[in-house]
């Protein structure tokens, strides 16, 4: 994942946790900025995805590693 200002980590966290608190640490964060988040909850894949979609933030990467995903999310 290429370099980011600002870590999220939402392990062990289920839906909405995951989507609720990177909406608090992206709503503190510059335009352009990035995130990583790590989530284990299989479900916040496609929670971020649609979360990128309504808020026009950007999903620039995402995968998984070992049971974790991770999440880059570049705000508009």
């Amino acid at each position: 994942m290429q370099n980011y200002q600002h870590e999220l980590d939402a392990r062990g966290l289920n839906c909405p946790l995951p989507i609720l608190r990177a909406k608090k640490t992206i709503a503190g964060m510059q335009s352009g900025e990035l995130v990583k988040i790590v989530a284990t909850d299989p479900g916040s894949v496609k929670d971020f995805e649609a979360f990128c979609k309504q808020t026009g933030n950007e999903l620039v990467e995402s995968g998984s590693d070992g049971g974790a995903f991770a999440f880059l999310i570049r705000k508009h």
